[in-house]
């Protein structure tokens, strides 16, 4: 189904339709507004009002005048000189998402493009021509889109059916003319900040997928390690005040209802070590930060993330030339995901660690068959524990790096671009650990001691993986088994859950005015495998209270 760009701005949902492969279409309206904005440039050059990139330099340069016939090789030489990217390219969904920000921005209105600039990108998304964008080199939003409109222009390279070319055959077997960039277009191409929120909206559907997976695989390894239900009771978690907290206990409910496991377990324990019973409280943290990410997000698509911004009509036009193409907020939103996603997967960790030793788990040493002859899982979990040191490292907040550059003139850096690969980072390194997790747990349910059924849910779950992969027995590579659990989480959420709805408790003292915990922050309808129709954010419904 095509995404059409019209009067409302895209989402996060949308850019992420259109990574996936979904065409692009320029509403009417649209054109409209680009059109407008290029006449409002015009008029701005034809008056002489000074305009940051239109009559003027970039950067440092900003008070050094261009003149009209000087206005051409601006544009052009803005796009060589930025396109300084180095380090492996970006993957095609990447590439596409950045470009579809891109589009939206443009169509808002206020850059000053003309339409033809903006169909250039439409067409190469169409045709799947997408340019090479080396992934690294960017302290905020320059690079990468240079990189992009290289190819608009006949230079740089693209990918075409998977071969490289260059940027000028690219042209050629659509058919199409290198563009000759006028004022303005070329800082346009290369303002704002659409890399940053492509790949915002990538770490916003991976995370979210990761989380539900997250979950799931908690829930196997809960009842392996025979945790006591009460962690998950309603009435207990609506005490704390958390959208996320009270979606994840309720879907914990769910997937756990009528484990044999956990009733023989019952009582066992006073209290689970905290990697269990903090599941609703961590995993529901990182939710509500993946909502709060989300609103970011889609104000920055609702947002003109250009600089210089141009406004008014043709009799009156108006120049805006401050910053509205620094990316503060969505590069504080990346750093807060990446954070939150990192704490998740660490305590993933934990479960494994406890899933493989025998002095906490009831199961047989590192889920091995045979003791001595077979190491098992053991040196899987060190794998685990390699990744989350990793991810403490990249969850350093980028966006406090700072630095200088353009002598002084940008003396303030947010690392936005920086802070969105580092998050996407993140989420793939934990994709990695909660499939390590996943084949762990699948595992010590072919080890179980205990005879009772597992939990419907878990049996669906632990059906999944033997379908894929048999149990282990040091009789081959386990990377491999890894990589193939790695993609069964990176790939998409896992099955939905069952309908699962309790019963609403009475408010307690502690409450807030007008709130009864299981009820106006529950949907009494079940969460299934996306979470998407939630607006503004991504908490979706929940199961139950």
């Amino acid at each position: 189904m095509s995404v059409i760009r019209s009067a409302r701005p895209l989402d996060w949902r949308d850019l992420c339709a259109v990574a996936a492969g979904a065409p692009l279409t320029l509403a009417t309206d649209a054109r409209e507004r680009i059109g407008a904005a290029r006449a409002l440039v015009e008029q701005i050059n034809a008056r002489g009002i000074r305009a940051y990139g239109v009559n003027t330099g970039v950067g440092a340069l900003c008070d050094v005048v261009v003149s009209p016939a000087e206005q051409h090789a601006l544009s052009h030489n803005i796009l060589m000189s930025h396109a300084v990217g180095v380090g492996a390219p970006l993957g095609t969904q990447e590439t596409r998402a950045i470009m579809a920000a891109a589009i939206n921005n443009y169509a808002h209105g206020h850059s000053g493009v003309r339409v033809e600039v903006v169909e250039r990108l439409v067409a190469l998304l169409e045709a799947d021509c997408l340019p090479e964008v080396p992934a690294l080199g960017s302290v905020g939003y320059l690079s990468h889109m240079a990189h992009i409109a290289l190819v608009c222009v006949g230079a740089g390279h693209a990918r075409w059916h998977g071969e490289r070319v260059s940027g000028a055959e690219a042209l050629r077997r659509l058919g199409l003319a290198p563009l000759s960039l006028e004022a303005k277009e070329g800082l346009s191409l290369v303002n704002g900040t659409p890399c940053v929120t492509g790949l915002a909206a990538l770490a916003l559907q991976r995370a979210h997928w990761l989380l539900d997976w997250a979950d799931a695989v908690a829930a196997m390894s809960f009842e392996n390690l025979g945790g006591q239900m009460a962690a998950f009771d309603a009435a207990s978690l609506a005490y704390r005040v958390s959208p996320g907290l009270a979606q994840v206990g309720a879907r914990m409910r769910a997937a756990l209802a009528g484990s044999g496991l956990l009733a023989a377990a019952l009582g066992r324990r006073t209290q689970d070590p905290l990697s269990m019973r903090t599941i609703p409280h961590v995993h529901g943290a990182a939710r509500d930060v993946l909502a709060a990410t989300a609103e970011v997000v889609n104000r920055e698509l609702a947002s003109t993330t250009d600089n210089p911004i141009v406004a008014g009509t043709p009799d009156e036009p108006r120049v805006f030339s401050q910053a509205h193409a620094v990316g503060a907020s969505i590069a504080l939103a990346m750093d807060s995901l990446a954070a939150a996603v990192a704490q998740v997967a660490a305590m993933a960790e934990r479960r494994l660690d406890r899933l493989v030793n025998p002095l906490v788990s009831g199961l047989p040493a590192f889920l091995a068959e045979a003791s001595g002859t077979r190491s098992g899982f053991m040196i899987a979990q060190y794998t685990a524990a390699a990744l989350v040191a990793q991810n403490r490292r990249e969850a350093a907040p980028a966006s406090l790096d700072g630095g200088v550059t353009s002598g002084l003139q940008e003396d303030h850096l947010c690392h936005a671009t920086p802070a969105a690969l580092k998050a996407l980072a993140v989420i793939e390194n934990s994709s990695r650990i909660f499939g390590i997790e996943l084949l762990a747990a699948a595992q010590a349910y072919d080890l179980q001691p205990v005879s009772a059924e597992r939990a419907p849910y878990t049996e669906a779950l632990y059906a999944k993986v033997r379908a894929a992969l048999p149990p282990y027995r040091d009789d081959r590579p386990l990377a491999d088994d890894m990589g193939r659990a790695f993609r069964m989480i990176a790939d998409g959420g896992p099955p939905p859950l069952p309908v699962f709805t309790a019963p609403a408790t009475p408010a307690s003292p502690s409450s807030p005015e007008g709130w009864a915990p299981g009820e106006p922050m529950a949907i009494a309808h079940a969460h299934t495998a996306s979470a998407n129709d939630a607006m503004p954010g991504v908490m979706g419904a929940f199961v139950g209270p």
